[in-house]
């Protein structure tokens, strides 16, 4: 048999393939193909001629001591019709895998970003597939939002986890639940924050529940809060009900701890805070006693999200010592670490 070798290099060429890598792969297939007949013989190897594109088994004939002393051609009944088929299988597969690679190099760029895309009708109840144009996206169940329920044709947003080259094709992770999710949303209601005016600092999030950044500015005059916050509160509100009413707490950043602890704690308000230990980052707050449960938040929420947010473990005190005693399990709920809170 033989392959059309100008027709081969021109797919090559189109499809971005290596041509020799293209050969290779055909003689190998081949080969295989050949050794499987029952009429094979030992050691048969496929060569192509890359000018005529001839394709011929040859196979070593050896000598008592086992050397070869000589190569012989083998074309068996059948077996043109079998390498034609096997050379069309290979060049198939292999435009295929060129054009899975294209896929993953286009959403490569993607990752770390949000994309928007249409829910498609999935094979696994657990899994959220997504259809984005050119390849289908997964939300597996580690990376939805307890209690996001999605039909058969919903548009969503997610963020682009990771992309890679599976056995079946391109794979697309995707996510509900990353703190960055929330970030990168921001980011695209923000033009403060694409002009790098206004960063987002820190992220911390119970997704479906709440989510705490810290944010600053580097321009004079410009309110980073007010940035995130919007026109009439606008730009939060189109983040929040992307996240389906997820309450989003926007604090200011500070390079100061205390200060950037009291303002984690927020909606709360903070009567003091003092260092305990620099090193270890350990701070004592005092609150209110109207406040302290604002402060520590339900189940501990609040006061969980401001340590993972600065990074620094809490030790939340009413200022009034009667209400001190009286609330002693709330406190113990209050003492929480970074590593805790994670």
């Amino acid at each position: 048999m033989s392959v059309d070798v100008e027709a081969l290099k021109t797919l090559a060429q189109e499809k971005k393939l290596p041509l020799e890598r293209l050969n290779n792969a055909i003689e190998n297939e081949v080969a295989k193909a050949y050794a499987e007949l029952p009429v094979a013989k030992p050691h048969g190897r496929a060569v192509l001629n890359r000018q005529s594109g001839e394709l011929v088994i040859y196979v070593p004939v050896l000598g008592p001591d086992g050397d070869r002393i000589d190569t012989v051609t083998d074309n068996p009944d059948g077996f043109a019709k079998l390498a034609d088929k096997t050379a069309r299988k290979v060049i198939k597969e292999k435009m295929r895998e060129a054009k899975d690679l294209e896929v993953v190099t286009e959403f490569s760029g993607s990752v770390g970003d949000v994309i928007g895309g249409i829910v498609q009708q999935g094979r696994d109840a657990e899994v959220i597939y997504v259809s984005l144009g050119r390849v289908e996206g997964k939300v597996p169940a580690a990376e939805q939002v307890k209690g996001e329920v999605y039909k058969h044709g919903d548009r969503i947003k997610c963020f682009v986890v990771d992309v890679k080259q599976g056995e079946k094709g391109p794979e697309v992770t995707l996510s509900r639940t990353h703190p960055a999710f929330v970030k990168m949303l921001f980011a695209l209601e923000v033009p403060e924050i694409k002009d790098r005016v206004v960063d987002i600092v820190g992220i911390a999030r119970e997704p479906g529940a709440r989510t705490k950044l810290s944010v600053r500015t580097h321009r004079a005059g410009v309110s980073a809060k007010g940035a995130l916050i919007g026109p009439q509160g606008s730009r939060a509100q189109n983040v929040m009900n992307e996240l389906n009413g997820e309450k989003i707490d926007i604090i200011d950043y500070s390079d100061d701890p205390a200060t950037y602890v009291a303002n984690a704690l927020a909606p709360a308000k903070v009567s003091s805070v003092e260092i305990v230990d620099l090193a270890a980052k350990s701070a004592k707050v005092v609150v209110p006693d109207y406040q302290l449960s604002l402060a520590i938040g339900k189940d501990g929420q609040n006061a969980r999200l401001a340590a993972r947010l600065t990074q620094w473990r809490i030790d939340i005190h009413p200022d009034n010592p009667v209400t001190q005693i009286k609330a002693e399990k709330a406190e113990e709920a209050a003492t929480i670490s970074p590593i805790q809170g994670a």
